[in-house]
């Protein structure tokens, strides 16, 4: 095991140091505040002020202390007090009982009122007469159309086998863009254009040139959604 010394100038060094730095003096203060016991007393004085005698209230009392009146304690009052009102405010639950406002509350929302007007029996029979009164009316059958009001498209539809594009009637393809944007730019919709095509000799006859691919659709009508309707 190795031991070391200090040269003996070094540690003469040392001791001249130590004899040259001045003494601390023990103040007995902490740090950041005065003397620890006065902090304490001052922290008790502090806990007795909040809590009055020093034992505080069991939880949910209720204080039997009077209140100054408002006007004394410099608050404005918001409401007159009532004629007779005392000016001294008692918190004590042995107040008497609030005096309600003029006219109280409705006869709707007044359990006394409302059941010296009717009763159980008798909300037993109003309802009783309410169902016997009740009807049930059943759907009918649509009328039927009377006159000329032209071709049904939703019959041609469900009619109608092949899909939106499949050919299945001839067509004169000459100039067949030019005729089907005349004729079919002049329709609200494409139902009232199916249903003129079908008035004017459709699907076998395309005239005006409202059916180029010959699916028996002019327009671009699209007869899916009469089927969707039916087959669910």
């Amino acid at each position: 095991m190795k031991r070391f010394f200090l040269p003996t100038v070094a540690l003469g060094a040392l001791v001249a140091l130590s004899a040259c730095s001045p003494t601390i003096p023990d103040s007995g203060t902490g740090i950041g505040f005065g003397d620890y016991n006065e902090f304490e007393q001052a922290q008790a004085a502090r806990d007795a002020a909040l809590s009055g005698d020093g034992a505080l209230p069991p939880p949910q009392a209720v204080s039997s202390e009077t209140l100054a009146p408002a006007a004394a304690s410099g608050i404005a009052q918001a409401t007159t007090a009532p004629a007779g009102a005392s000016d001294v405010v008692n918190a004590s639950p042995a107040n008497a009982a609030p005096v309600l406002r003029a006219g109280g509350i409705s006869a709707e929302n007044d359990f006394n009122a409302v059941s010296g007007q009717r009763s159980i029996e008798g909300d037993a029979a109003k309802r009783a007469q309410n169902q016997q009164q009740y009807q049930v009316i059943q759907p009918t059958a649509l009328p039927t159309r009377q006159g000329n009001a032209g071709p049904n498209i939703v019959a041609f539809a469900l009619a109608a086998k092949n899909a939106k594009g499949q050919r299945v009637y001839r067509r004169n393809s000459f100039n067949a863009e030019r005729k089907y944007q005349r004729a079919c730019s002049g329709f609200a919709s494409q139902d009232q254009a199916q249903q003129e095509f079908l008035a004017a000799g459709g699907p076998v006859k395309d005239r005006s040139g409202m059916d180029p691919d010959g699916d028996g659709f002019a327009c671009a009508w699209d007869p899916a959604p009469f089927r969707n309707a039916v087959n669910g």
